[in-house]
Parts: structure tokens; C-alpha cells; sequence
């Protein structure tokens, strides 16, 4: 039976790297793909990414509306194996953080951490305030893991897709997913 893997974009800058999440998960003959994009992310794709939600929902088994919170997500009895929030805003941040189960997004982190899942945040921020470190260390405090979109360089990338993916990987291995997106260090 395949994993469930629980991917909300948020409307952060940085919607690449949730789609190359996205397809990676996707190919994983092991991994079910379980998608929520907020109205605020395909505001920003629009904008930014050069790609509209279309591109990640039909690399999803399932997909939900961010304003539907009686969706499974929703539930502590829907298991799953993890949940990203990739890119994570600084509003969705402050919401996790504070248990505000204000949309579906941020109460399946909140259930996710409550059922001592795993929840990978995926934060996109720079400067950072005093408040968003506050909050970051207590989604941290709770139980999330945090892994700022703050891509590496010792794998000597040559495009936006090495970096992309460099990252992509490291989040994935936070679930302990397999992958060959990036080249590990020594390798």
C-alpha cells in the first residue's frame, strides 16, 4: 500500500519547488499524493512561477480545497506519512505555529502535529522579524521540522533546476523518501 504524502502550497515565493516536490512524489510507484494549494499560492504562480495549479494537481492522487475542512486532512484518524507545507508563508507560519486551524492547511499541520506526525515547513522568508523567529521556534517547539528555502552550493549547480531540486531532495529526505534529486555530500 503506498504512502500518503500530504503537499500544501502556501503563497510564498518559491512555488518551484513544490512543483519539483510534486513530480518527484509523483513518480514514486510508493507514494500517494495528497495535494492542497492555497488561493494565495496560485495568486503567486500566476505572478512568478510561470506554471498555474493545474501543473501540480495533476500530478496529485487527490487534491482539496483549502476552505474544505471537513476533508480528510482534517481528521487525526486520515493517516498519512507526512505532511510538507512547501513554500510555507510567514502567515501560514504564524497560524501553524499558534495552532490556528484557520483553513485546511493549517489545521492538518495542527492535527499532523498533534497525532506526532511528521510536518516538514518549508519556510521562504528574508530579512526574517523577531516575530517570525518567535514563531518559528514554536513550530519548532511543537514538533516541526523546518527546512528554510535556502538553497546549497556544494553540489556545484550550473542552473535554477539544480538548485530547485538540490532542495526538493533534502526535504524529501526529511520524510526519509528516497531520491536522486541532488548530489549528496562526497558523492
Amino acid at each position: 500500500m503506498p504512502k500518503r504524502i500530504l503537499l500544501a502550497v502556501t503563497g510564498a515565493s518559491g512555488q518551484q519547488y513544490a512543483l519539483a516536490l510534486a513530480r518527484a512524489l509523483s513518480l514514486s510507484p510508493d507514494i500517494e499524493l495528497h495535494l492542497i494549494v492555497s488561493e494565495a499560492a496560485k495568486k503567486v504562480m500566476a505572478l512568478e512561477a510561470g506554471f498555474g495549479p493545474e501543473e501540480l494537481t495533476t500530478l496529485a492522487s487527490a487534491t482539496y480545497d483549502e476552505k474544505d475542512i471537513a476533508a480528510g486532512p482534517a481528521s487525526g484518524s486520515w493517516r498519512h506519512a507526512g505532511m510538507i507545507v512547501c513554500p510555507c508563508s510567514m502567515a501560514s507560519l504564524a497560524a501553524i505555529a499558534n495552532g490556528l486551524g484557520t483553513n485546511l492547511i493549517h489545521r492538518a499541520a495542527d492535527v499532523t502535529l498533534k497525532e506526532g506526525g511528521r510536518l516538514v515547513l518549508v519556510t521562504r522568508e528574508t530579512p526574517l522579524s523577531l516575530i517570525h523567529i518567535k514563531n518559528l521556534l514554536a513550530a519548532k517547539e511543537a514538533g516541526a521540522d523546518i527546512v528554510p528555502a535556502s538553497p546549497g552550493f556544494y553540489h556545484k549547480p550550473r542552473t535554477i533546476d539544480d538548485l530547485v531540486n538540490h532542495l526538493a531532495g533534502r526535504i524529501l529526505d526529511q520524510l526519509g523518501i528516497d531520491n536522486a534529486l541532488f548530489r549528496r555530500w562526497g558523492e
